[in-house]
C-alpha cells in the first residue's frame, strides 16, 4: 500500500509495502506524487465502471485521502484538467437528484481502437522515424506513438527497408537551441500559460520584451512560428521562433493564464506566399507564360487562381509580389494594379543603375557582437509527457506477460525502446508498482535485478494490456512527421498518403487538434512514388523540368539516385544523361516524370550534393534588407548593409535571385555575372516600358 507520511497537500515521502515483501521509504517529488495520483485515478475509474463522486475519489485513490478538503478540491481539479489535456476521455455530469458531480472513464474510449493500419503502413511510419531521428524536434513523442501503434505487432517490422538509404532529410531550422525553445512553447501552449521573451522584429531591427498568450506552433516554408495574442499590443501576432532571444519564461505562477478562443484556427497562418502575409489590401493580375502557368497553378492553388493564363491573387504587400514577379523574369508580367506595374519598372531601373559602371566599395565589417551567456541550460528536444511514457511502459510490460503471470525482459531492451536512461529505469518501474485501483488492487509488480526486469502481473493486470490512445502531443508529432516525409511514407506503404493520414487520425482519438494544422505535403506524392520505384528498380527516368531562373521547360533523361527532403522542398539527386553530369532537381518544379525501360548501374563514389560545380559571387545587400540576410549568414557592415558570398551553380539562378531583391542586392563580382544581371534587367525593363499593361506580348 501507499501511505502519505506528510499530511499536507504535497507529500514529501512515501512508504511502499506490497505482497512481494518489499518495502521502500524515500522522497517523492511533487511531479512524481502527481503522477501517482493521476495514474491511480485513471485506474480507479476504469475498475469501478460506474459514475463516481469526488468523495469516492478522496476516499479510495492513493494520494488524495490524507489531504484537507481544500487541498483535495484544488489538486483534484488540476489533475482532471491535466488528464483531459493529455487526451484521457474523463467525462462528468451532474446527478439530477443529489446535485453531485459524477465522473466516468470508459475503457473503450481510453484504449486505442482496433487498428486498421497494415504492416506496410506501420513499417513506413517506422522508416519515417528512422529518417527523422536526430533531425526532428518531435522525434521522442513520435517514437512513443509508434510504440503504442506497434504493440503486439511482430518485431520484424523494425527491420528497415532498402529505401532507408535513398532519402536524406534535412531541416535547416533544426538546432539544439531551437528544439529547446519548441519544448518550452509546447509546454506553455498545452498548459495555457502566458510567456515572456525578448524578440527581434525584423521590420524595425529593434529588440523588445514581448508578453504573449501562445495559441499554436506551426512550421512553414522551413521555419518555425508561434502565433498568439501579444498582450502589449492587444492583437494576435506571429513570431518566428528563431528570432526569440534568450530564455522563454512563464509570466506568472498560476496553473493557467488564458483559454484559446473557440474560434481560433491556425490553418490560415500557414502556407501563405510572402505577399499575403499581413492584411489583404487588394487583388493583382499577373500574366504568365505557358510554361509557367501550370507551376503557378500547382504551387499557389490555395492562394489565388489562374484564368486564361493570368494569375489572380490577393496581396498584402505590392513590394513582395513585385519581388516574386521579378524572380520569374519574362515568365510573369504585371497587369494590375498600376502601382504594381510601376513598382516592377522602378525595381528594374534600380537594378540597372546599381550594376552599371564600377561596383560600389562596401563599408568595413561591423564588430561581432558577443553572444550573451545563456541564463539556463538549453532544454532538449520536445519530450513526451511522463504520464504518457508510463502508460505505454505499463501496457508493454503487461503485453510481454501475455496470458502468463510473469515475464522477464532485458533492462537494456526497455531502456532502448522507451528512451529511458538505465539509471532511471528502476524509478519508472517503482512508480508503476504504486498505481492502485483502490482497495489494495494493483496491475503490475516489476523489479530490476542486475540487467533483467522481472514482471509479475497482478490482479488487475489484464485491464491495462492494451495500448492507450495517443496524447495530443503524440498525434501532433505524427502530423508533423507526415508533413516532413509524408509522401515517402505513402510511397513505402503503397498507400495514398490521405488514406494513411485518415487512418491515423481515427486512431488519435476524439480530442481537438485545431491548433495543429493538417499536413501540407504539396503535389509531390505521385512524383515520389514514381521516383522511389525507379530508384529501387534502377530505371532511367525522363522528366519535364522548369529550372529556377530558366525561361522554359526542358526534358532531361536522368539516373535517379537519392531523394532529399530539405525543408521546404523535395530534391532528386541524379546523374543527368542530357548534361553528362551530376545534377539536382526540385520536385515542385518537375511537371512530370516517366520511368523508362532502360536500367543503370549505381555510380561508385557519387554523393548527394545540390551543387556539384559552382562559382562564388560577392553580393552586397542594402540596409533595407541586410537584417534578413544576416539571418542566413551574411556579414553585417558598419553602415547597416551586409556582404555575402553566394554559391552559384547557374548564372540564370543568380540573375533571378538578384532581380527579386528589387535593386537592394548588388553583385560586386565576378564581373561577368555582374554584367549578366545588368543586361537581363535592361531587357526586361525595355519589354515593360514598351508595352502598356494588358497589351499582347
Amino acid at each position: 500500500m501507499l501511505e502519505l507520511l506528510d499530511g499536507g497537500e504535497e507529500s514529501v515521502e512515501v512508504q511502499v509495502r506490497d505482497d512481494h515483501g518489499s518495502e521502500r521509504i524515500g522522497p517523492v517529488s511533487h511531479d512524481t506524487d502527481k503522477l501517482i495520483r493521476q495514474l491511480s485515478l485513471v485506474a480507479y475509474l476504469m475498475a469501478e465502471r460506474r459514475p463516481i463522486t469526488a468523495r469516492d475519489v478522496k476516499s479510495n485513490v492513493e494520494g488524495y485521502s490524507e489531504m484537507s478538503d481544500e487541498a483535495f478540491a484544488r489538486r483534484f481539479y488540476s489533475d482532471r484538467s491535466e488528464l483531459i489535456g493529455l487526451g484521457v476521455p474523463l467525462q462528468s455530469h451532474r446527478d439530477e437528484f443529489t446535485g453531485e458531480e459524477l465522473y466516468t472513464l470508459r475503457s473503450d474510449q481510453y484504449f486505442l481502437p482496433a487498428l486498421e493500419i497494415t504492416d506496410d503502413e506501420l513499417a513506413a511510419l517506422q522508416l519515417a522515424f528512422h529518417l527523422l531521428d536526430g533531425r526532428f524536434a518531435y522525434a521522442e513523442p513520435f517514437r512513443l506513438a509508434l510504440q503504442n501503434l506497434a504493440l503486439g505487432r511482430p518485431a520484424a517490422l523494425e527491420i528497415l527497408p532498402e529505401s532507408a538509404g535513398w532519402v536524406k532529410p534535412h531541416d535547416p531550422d533544426y538546432t539544439e537551441e531551437m528544439a529547446g525553445r519548441l519544448t518550452k512553447l509546447e509546454s506553455a501552449i498545452s498548459k495555457q500559460r502566458t510567456v515572456k521573451f525578448a524578440y527581434r522584429a525584423m521590420a524595425s531591427g529593434e529588440e523588445a520584451e514581448r508578453t504573449v498568450n501562445p495559441y499554436a506552433l506551426y512550421s512553414d516554408n522551413g521555419a518555425w512560428y508561434v502565433v498568439g495574442r501579444d498582450l502589449d499590443r492587444d492583437d494576435i501576432r506571429t513570431f518566428r521562433v528563431s528570432r526569440i532571444r534568450g530564455d522563454i519564461r512563464f509570466a506568472t505562477r498560476r496553473e493557467r493564464d488564458f483559454r484559446v478562443p473557440a474560434d481560433f484556427d491556425v490553418s490560415p497562418y500557414r502556407d501563405r506566399p510572402p505577399w499575403q502575409v499581413g492584411e489583404i489590401v487588394g487583388e493583382a493580375r499577373v500574366e504568365l507564360s505557358e510554361d509557367t502557368a501550370w507551376w503557378v497553378e500547382r504551387a499557389f492553388a490555395e492562394r489565388g487562381r489562374v484564368e486564361s493564363g493570368v494569375f489572380i491573387t490577393p496581396y498584402a504587400s505590392l513590394h513582395l509580389l513585385a519581388s516574386w514577379i521579378l524572380r520569374q523574369e519574362e515568365r510573369a508580367r504585371p497587369l494590375e494594379p498600376a502601382e504594381l506595374v510601376d513598382e516592377v519598372r522602378h525595381a528594374l531601373a534600380l537594378v540597372v543603375e546599381r550594376h552599371e559602371g564600377p561596383p560600389l566599395e562596401p563599408a568595413r565589417e561591423a564588430a561581432h557582437e558577443e553572444a550573451a551567456t545563456p541564463v539556463e541550460r538549453v532544454a532538449g528536444p520536445v519530450a513526451p509527457e511522463r504520464f504518457a511514457v508510463l502508460q505505454a511502459l505499463l501496457a508493454h510490460l503487461l503485453a510481454r506477460c501475455g496470458d502468463e503471470t510473469t515475464a522477464t525482459i532485458p533492462a537494456a531492451e526497455l531502456a532502448d525502446r522507451f528512451h529511458i536512461p538505465l539509471e532511471q529505469l528502476d524509478e519508472h518501474l517503482q512508480l508503476l508498482n504504486l498505481v492502485n485501483f483502490g482497495g489494495g488492487c494493483y496491475a503490475v509488480y516489476a523489479s530490476l535485478a542486475g540487467d533483467i526486469v522481472r514482471v509479475d502481473k497482478e490482479l488487475f493486470g489484464d485491464t491495462f494490456r492494451r495500448p492507450p490512445r495517443l496524447t495530443p502531443l503524440e498525434a501532433r508529432a505524427i502530423r508533423l512527421a507526415l508533413e516532413f516525409v509524408g509522401p515517402m511514407i505513402a510511397a513505402e506503404a503503397h498507400t495514398p498518403l490521405e488514406r494513411v493520414r485518415r487512418k491515423l487520425e481515427e486512431t488519435f482519438g476524439q480530442f481537438e487538434l485545431r491548433q495543429t494544422p493538417e499536413p501540407s505535403t504539396g503535389s509531390e506524392e505521385e512524383l515520389i512514388q514514381k521516383l522511389s520505384a525507379a530508384i529501387a528498380e534502377k530505371q532511367l527516368v525522363e522528366i519535364d523540368y522548369l529550372p529556377v531562373g530558366g525561361t522554359s521547360l526542358s526534358v532531361r533523361t536522368v539516373e535517379p539516385h537519392w531523394l532529399e527532403r530539405d525543408l521546404p522542398y523535395w530534391y532528386l539527386h541524379t546523374w543527368d544523361h542530357s548534361r553528362d553530369a551530376q545534377r539536382t532537381f526540385r520536385l515542385d518544379r518537375m511537371r512530370s516524370a516517366k520511368a523508362l525501360d532502360h536500367r543503370f548501374e549505381p555510380r561508385k563514389g557519387l554523393e548527394p550534393r545540390k551543387l556539384a560545380d559552382y562559382r562564388t559571387a560577392q553580393v552586397w545587400f542594402s540596409p533595407e534588407i541586410a537584417r534578413w540576410r544576416t539571418e542566413r549568414g551574411a556579414r553585417l557592415l558598419v553602415d547597416g548593409s551586409a556582404l555575402e558570398e553566394l554559391r552559384v551553380g547557374s548564372a540564370d539562378w543568380l540573375v533571378g535571385e538578384i532581380l527579386s531583391f528589387r535593386g537592394e542586392a548588388v553583385v560586386l563580382g565576378p564581373e561577368d555575372l555582374r554584367r549578366q544581371v545588368a543586361e537581363r534587367a535592361r531587357e526586361l525593363l525595355g519589354a515593360e516600358v514598351g508595352q502598356a499593361p494588358g497589351a499582347p506580348r
